[in-house]
């Protein structure tokens, strides 16, 4: 006697359909001669987010020291930035983010179609760190930055992670009269430093 699960998967094998469709040819939506870059910080300026052209962490370091108050609590998990940011909630409790004016993290990539960038919680730290803070600053390598989504899902099919996000510009949200409010439910700012 057949369990009722089991009749259901009979059922389902005996009534497939008799000619299977190929999935389409997706290669040609992946094709872009777009200037990745230019496009990339287009889309990101469009959707209210700032970026920085950099070629160090020290010129990081220095841009966060000129347009960031710094004697307010900055943080991040990357090491290379220890002097102008804590290094002190890279442990597993959530609440050590609490007063965050402003959190650096670094992203996998990112996509120049939506100015999205791919973080993980293996280089955020805690989950919540991105959308905690005051303001949010990410890095990004140039050569790293895709053209397209379909790109992107290539790059992440076969990963293994516990949480990933992909995060394009400051939080934002908007009411039926279409007035776009940014930092409602997240960061306010967000800044992309282009490293490379």
């Amino acid at each position: 006697m057949m369990s009722s699960k089991e009749s259901i998967l009979q059922k389902i094998k005996q009534n497939q359909p008799k000619d299977l469709n190929e999935l389409p040819n997706l290669e040609p939506l992946k094709e872009s001669n777009l200037d990745v870059l230019e496009q990339y910080k287009t889309i990101l300026k469009s959707i209210g987010g700032d970026f920085a052209e950099v070629s160090s962490y020290a010129e990081i370091v220095a841009f966060v020291k000129e347009n960031f108050d710094i004697s307010k609590r900055i943080l991040t998990t990357l090491p290379e930035l220890s002097e102008v940011a804590n290094l002190e909630w890279t442990n597993d409790d959530p609440h050590s983010l609490q007063n965050a004016e402003q959190i650096l993290v670094k992203a996998h990539f990112g996509v120049a179609e939506n100015s999205a960038l791919w973080v993980t919680d293996e280089i955020m730290g805690q989950r919540v760190s991105t959308f905690i803070p005051q303001y949010l600053a990410i890095i990004v390598n140039k050569k790293d930055i895709v053209a397209k989504m379909h790109q992107a899902y290539d790059r992440i099919g076969n990963q293994e992670y516990g949480f990933g996000t992909f995060i394009a510009g400051p939080s934002k949200t908007a009411d039926i009269e279409q007035s776009l409010v940014l930092g409602a439910h997240g960061a306010r700012g967000l800044t992309v430093f282009i490293l490379g």
